[in-house]
C-alpha cells in the first residue's frame, strides 16, 4: 500500500536514499518524518525543508540502529542530496 499519491521528485529521491537503510519501510518512514515533524505531506517538501529532515532522520536512524557509522553515512548521503537540491 502506497501512502502518498502525489508526491514530489525531492522526496522520491529521500526515499531511494532511505530506502538502502530501511528497505520497503523507507517510504512511510519518510512520509510519517514530514508529516510528524514538518507538519508537511510528503508532496509539500521542499529544498530548505532538508536541515530539518536530517536532523529529524539522524535521530530516529540513531534510535533505530546501535551503528554509529551507518547513522553518520545516512546522514551523508542526504546532506548531498540536500547540496545538490538547493
Amino acid at each position: 500500500m502506497n501512502l502518498v499519491r502525489d508526491k514530489n521528485q525531492l522526496y522520491e529521491e529521500i526515499v531511494i536514499v532511505t530506502s538502502r537503510y530501511l528497505g520497503p519501510a523507507a517510504d512511510r518512514f519518510v512520509s510519517r518524518q514530514c508529516q510528524n515533524h514538518l507538519n508537511k505531506r510528503p508532496e509539500q517538501l521542499r529544498p530548505k525543508d532538508l536541515k530539518s529532515l536530517i536532523s529529524w532522520f539522524s535521530l530516529a536512524m540513531g534510535l533505530l540502529s546501535e551503528d554509529p557509522e551507518l547513522v553518520m553515512q545516512f546522514e551523508s548521503e542526504l546532506q548531498e542530496l540536500a547540496g545538490r537540491s538547493r
